[in-house]
């Protein structure tokens, strides 16, 4: 398979790009994204695109893939619900849309977060653009649409480029065992959401919208 991936420098995406590297069935892997990967692989190819909002220029480069796996996200702490919206309804729809017209047989997987209302009716700025987002993507026309609700996850062989998480899986990498052991269903790794993604892809999931148990059982089909 041929796929997409936004935001391969961030943690869950240079997650998904290890996996999707190593996955045998996987023969081209394109990223999008303001900043290169610093990656080397025969299989990598990336596109270094600054405006985030339009894919015009680059359309012919996007022809033809199986999937994508939109890992563009970010905290809303200090944001207008004007500026949160253009950085995650606004962005994601550029692209999804732009996507959908060329590559319509693909499936798109979008890493969204637990908390996100789809009835967009919470008091909570974030929780609602969240909900919008998801919302749209799922009534445009691919062949599959998941939505990835993601809770806790242990990046593994990967790096937050935003401080406060590096902080925080530092402090709580002693606890991790403990608490897998308590929550087993609730505790994702950056590994184990790549291995979901590329079996939502190559066999479907059974719901659109997946929390962090759904996808912990993707991703243990597909190790298996």
């Amino acid at each position: 398979m041929n796929v997409i991936i936004f935001g391969a420098t961030g943690m869950v995406g240079q997650g998904v790009l290890r996996e999707c590297l190593a996955a045998r069935d996987v023969d081209l892997v394109l990223t999008i994204g303001r900043t290169p990967t610093g990656q080397r692989d025969p299989k990598l190819r990336e596109l270094v695109h600054a405006d985030m909002w339009d894919y015009t220029n680059i359309e012919a480069d996007l022809v033809d893939f199986d999937a994508c796996f939109f890992c563009i996200g970010g905290a809303a702490t200090g944001m207008s619900e004007q500026k949160y919206t253009r950085l995650t309804h606004d962005l994601t729809l550029a692209a999804a849309t732009t996507l959908a017209r060329l590559s319509p047989r693909m499936v798109f997987i979008y890493v969204s977060v637990v908390g996100a209302d789809s009835s967009e009716t919470t008091r909570v700025m974030w929780e609602r653009v969240r909900g919008r987002t998801e919302n749209a993507l799922l009534k445009l026309p691919f062949r599959g649409v998941y939505i990835f609700r993601t809770g806790m996850i242990e990046p593994v062989g990967v790096t937050s480029k935003t401080t406060a998480y590096r902080w925080f899986y530092t402090l709580m990498r002693p606890l991790l065992p403990l608490l897998r052991a308590m929550l087993p269903d609730q505790i994702l790794s950056t590994p184990q959401v790549g291995q979901a993604m590329l079996a939502a892809v190559r066999s479907g999931a059974p719901k659109p919208l997946l929390e962090n148990p759904d996808i912990n059982a993707l991703s243990k089909r597909a190790m298996k």
